[in-house]
């Protein structure tokens, strides 16, 4: 009887799935420590999600440009924790929430505002990180 070869990509389901659960668990902690009233402007969330890809714009920076990681690091921290980490499902819910609770306008300005940090960090972060290791090397 002839065995078939492992599957390649179980391992990145596997690593993934940990990952995710961890960054997910993380989330949570975060909403436990810092709760978000119903009727509230969602800050954690917020937070969370600025946060989340700062430590992503880093992560990339260090990942390709600095670190020869083993094939499962990106998968296990990038996609898994950081993915379980950010929360951009929670987010449109919270911006349905505002808007259905009559704050159109708290909805909106939420809309733009984590669009405008998240990506205002991810830059930041990857610039920041370029400086920091090119003046290490100096």
């Amino acid at each position: 009887m002839r065995t078939k070869p492992p599957n390649p990509q179980t391992a990145v389901v596997a690593v993934i799935a940990l990952g995710g659960a961890a960054g997910a668990s993380a989330r949570y902690g975060a909403s436990l420590l810092w709760p978000t009233a119903t009727d509230g402007f969602p800050w954690t969330t917020l937070l969370v999600n600025v946060i989340g890809c700062a430590v992503i714009g880093v992560f990339m920076v260090v990942i390709s440009e600095v670190w020869a990681a083993h094939r499962l690091v990106r998968p296990f921290f990038g996609t898994g924790v950081l993915g379980g980490f950010t929360t951009f499902s929670t987010y449109a819910v919270d911006i349905e929430r505002l808007i259905d609770g009559g704050r159109a306008r708290s909805g909106l300005a939420y809309l733009g505002l984590t669009l405008l940090a998240a990506l205002a960090a991810v830059w930041s972060a990857v610039w920041l990180t370029r400086r920091v290791l090119a003046w290490r090397q100096s």
